[in-house]
């Protein structure tokens, strides 16, 4: 199995149930850890052979920043969902920070993942 790590991918999105939130833009930080069976593209050298971790990163940046979404849970979920529609991914694990949600802390972060 390879292990894709995709880490801190910034994005900008609405996040939150106050009103500042639902009005205003937010950061939220993505971690994304993906495996998959990878022999055929250690063989082989062939892009058509291996996981297009570009392909899924570009549909995660797309939904994010096109979407809102009042929990942390749910856009975790949401993310979780698109790199697990790829078949060849056996295993999945999705942390999304949301920094400075709370006052003394840097960041609130949730983890879900998902395997086949």
């Amino acid at each position: 199995m390879a292990r894709i790590r995709v880490k801190d991918l910034r994005l900008r999105t609405f996040i939150g149930i106050k009103e500042e939130e639902i009005l205003n833009k937010q950061d939220v930080l993505i971690n994304l850890t993906i495996l998959y069976p990878a022999a055929e593209a250690v063989q082989g050298n062939d892009i058509d052979q291996a996981l297009n971790y570009r392909t899924i990163t570009k549909a995660i940046i797309r939904h994010v920043e096109e979407n809102r979404f009042a929990l942390l849970e749910r856009l975790t979920q949401e993310i979780l969902d698109l790199v697990m529609a790829n078949p060849s991914v056996r295993y999945a694990e999705v942390e999304v920070d949301k920094p400075h949600a709370l006052r003394f802390a840097e960041s609130v972060s949730i983890t879900l993942a998902g395997h086949r």
